[in-house]
């Protein structure tokens, strides 16, 4: 929808990848859907829901056995994103990397995106 002939809209790193596979594997289902929600104190938020079956208005990606559907309203937000999934002594989960996020809250759950971005311009 808002991608460019060629190049995905995200791109997941081998280990994310690998994660949202194993998580496809483990319950049967189709992959993940990520998007954006407005709450958290920047403004905005990731979502992650598993998926049962493809919406012909997602955008699909999929990589190594991972496949993640694209919401629609939230594919500006999202194009060029890298997902990398992260593992320390403390916590483990799933990290974006987006390069349209102007700000985000201390603990990164929370993101605020470019004011002309937000309103579609």
């Amino acid at each position: 929808m808002f991608g460019i002939p060629g190049k995905q809209a995200v791109t997941m790193t081998d280990r994310a990848a690998a994660q949202i596979a194993k998580l496809m594997d483990k319950d049967g289902h189709q992959g993940l859907r990520i998007g954006v929600k407005k709450g958290g104190c920047a403004g905005m938020e990731y979502t992650m829901d598993y998926v049962d079956a493809v919406d012909e208005n997602d955008e699909v990606v999929e990589q190594d056995g991972a496949r993640v559907m694209i919401a629609p309203m939230a594919q500006m937000f999202l194009f060029g994103t890298e997902i990398d999934y992260e593992v320390s002594l403390l916590e483990s989960g799933f990290k974006f990397r987006n390069p349209n996020v102007v700000d985000e809250c201390g603990c990164g759950e929370s993101i605020k995106f470019d004011e002309k971005l937000a309103a579609g311009e």
